[in-house]
Formats: C-alpha cells, sequence, structure tokens
C-alpha cells in the first residue's frame, strides 16, 4: 500500500509540473488581455480557482468530521486535519488575490462588503480549527472538539458562494451565470477552466503530502505517550 501511494505521488508531482507550466502559459500568452482591466485581470485566473479549492478543503473537513462523529475513525480526523491545513493556504491566496485586484478596480484595497466579509470569516474558521487541535492535548477529545467546529463552520461555504445573490456586493457577478452569453472570450474560457483543474490537482498532492505527514506525526504521539506511561 505504502509503494502504491508513493506511485501515485510521484505520478502526481510528475503530472502537475508540466501542468502548471502550460497554465501560466495560456494565462499570460493564449487568454487574450481584457480590455477593460488589462492586466489586472489575469488575477481571475489565480483567485477563483483558489476560492474553489478553498470551499472544497472545508467540504473535506465537514465530510472528515461526519466520519469522526460517525464512526470514530483516526482517518477521518486525519483527512480533517490535512484538509484544514491545506485549505487554509488557499484561502490566504483568496484573500490576496481579491484585494490586489480590488485596490486598481475600485480603488480600495478592502471593503467590508459580504462576499469579502464572509470569505474572511471562511479564513477565521480554518484558523481556529486548527488552533483548537493545536491546543487539546487529549486525541480523542481533540477529534471531537474539532468535529464540531468542522461542522457547523461548513454552513460558511454556502454563505460565502451565495452571498453576492443575497445581498447587494460589490463583487463581480459569476463570469458564467450567463453561460455561453456571459461575453466570456472562449480563450479566456479554455485558461479558466484548465487552472481549475491544476489547481485542483495541487490541492489533492499537498492534501496527500499533508496526510502522510499527519500518519507520521501521530506514530510519533503514541510512542512518546507509551514512553511516557512507562517511565
Amino acid at each position: 500500500m505504502a509503494a502504491e501511494r508513493g506511485s501515485i505521488d510521484r505520478a502526481l508531482l510528475w503530472i502537475l509540473g508540466p501542468a502548471m507550466a502550460a497554465n501560466l502559459y495560456l494565462i499570460f500568452f493564449y487568454a487574450p488581455t481584457e480590455r477593460t482591466m488589462g492586466l489586472v485581470q489575469k488575477i481571475f485566473y489565480f483567485h477563483v480557482p483558489t476560492a474553489w479549492v478553498a470551499f472544497l478543503a472545508f467540504f473535506l473537513v465537514f465530510i472528515g468530521s461526519v466520519g469522526v462523529l460517525a464512526a470514530r475513525k483516526e482517518s477521518w480526523d486525519r483527512l480533517a486535519e490535512a484538509s484544514a491545513s491545506v485549505g487554509v493556504l488557499f484561502c490566504s491566496l483568496v484573500l490576496v488575490t481579491g484585494p490586489i485586484w480590488g485596490k486598481p478596480v475600485w480603488g480600495i484595497w478592502w471593503t467590508w462588503d459580504a462576499r469579502l466579509t464572509s470569505t474572511l470569516v471562511l479564513w477565521f474558521l480554518y484558523v481556529g480549527y486548527l488552533l483548537l487541535r493545536s491546543y487539546i492535548p487529549d486525541a480523542s477529545r481533540r477529534a471531537t472538539l474539532s468535529a464540531i467546529l468542522g461542522i457547523i463552520g461548513f454552513v460558511d461555504v454556502p454563505i460565502v458562494y451565495l452571498s453576492i445573490r443575497w445581498w447587494r456586493t460589490q463583487h463581480p457577478a459569476p463570469v458564467f451565470a450567463g453561460g455561453e452569453s456571459s461575453g466570456l472570450d472562449p480563450r479566456m474560457r479554455a485558461a479558466f477552466f484548465f487552472s481549475l483543474a491544476v489547481f485542483t490537482i495541487l490541492f489533492v498532492v499537498l492534501l496527500r503530502l499533508r496526510m502522510r505527514g499527519t500518519a507520521l506525526e501521530r506514530r510519533a504521539e503514541v510512542v512518546l505517550e507509551e514512553r511516557r506511561r512507562s517511565s
């Protein structure tokens, strides 16, 4: 099993390298420059995929948390912890790339807009989840309490997604809401979906690596606990 997992990881890394290079080519050379916003629009190809991954990661935190409470298996807890560890990185990128786009377009770095505020709440939920885990030494209690937070916190994900439909907001409307009539150039569409796939693969790679690291940390905890009891 370990050899098989290693083979999968190596295959994903071999795919990821060329895919990231191709992604940069599609973004900066293949996709045309948007007439109104100019080059700053290129952030779109990074901002939206990282937001998608941040949603996906917290969904896996939710799935893992449900698994913890339902099955009481360590593997579910490791999935939730690893996904939160990687997801907070992508959520941070969302909060960085958004203002970089917003400053030249809106004239300000930040506004307490419904979409921006709910995304910031999601980031705090990620951080709070990880901090909670770090402050609880007992593994069983840590898994249970963090699972409860992971399930409750997931409520914010649909709120972030639907915020621009529920409230008046400065955030742009969904690009693909109008389907083929949305006005997005086909080359932009191709570059966007390719970037979405690349960032998803990157997330899978980082998640698998983090889960392996988490498994090693758990083994170390068990060894240290056994030594403490025997001394």
